[in-house]
């Protein structure tokens, strides 16, 4: 029996990573530290450790209440008071466009 790296072939591809991430529509561009938080106003918000080094754009939509977004998806809001991420039921499934 073959071993997979007897089989394995290098692809002709070479992988560019993510593009370059900008929220002109939102408040702030922050990256999360290595321990998966941002900080904001000498304060530190739990994001995830998953997103640690990613860039994220943070929209403030209430007095202290921060929207969170990740490429082009909303992943949940935070509270200054609170600390901590409070995700959308399902930020990655499909967006419903309001009929006008």
């Amino acid at each position: 029996m073959k071993r997979p790296a007897d089989l394995y072939t290098a692809s002709a591809r070479h992988y560019e990573g993510l593009p370059e991430l900008a929220y002109p529509f939102h408040d702030r561009d922050v990256v999360v530290t290595s321990c998966g938080r941002l900080c904001l106003h000498r304060k530190r918000i739990n994001i995830s450790l998953v997103l640690a080094g990613q860039k994220l754009g943070i929209k403030e939509v209430d007095e202290g209440i921060w929207l969170v977004s990740f490429m082009h998806y909303d992943l949940g809001y935070f509270d200054l008071e609170q600390k901590t991420l409070q995700p959308l039921d399902n930020p990655f499934g499909t967006r419903l466009s309001p009929i006008s």
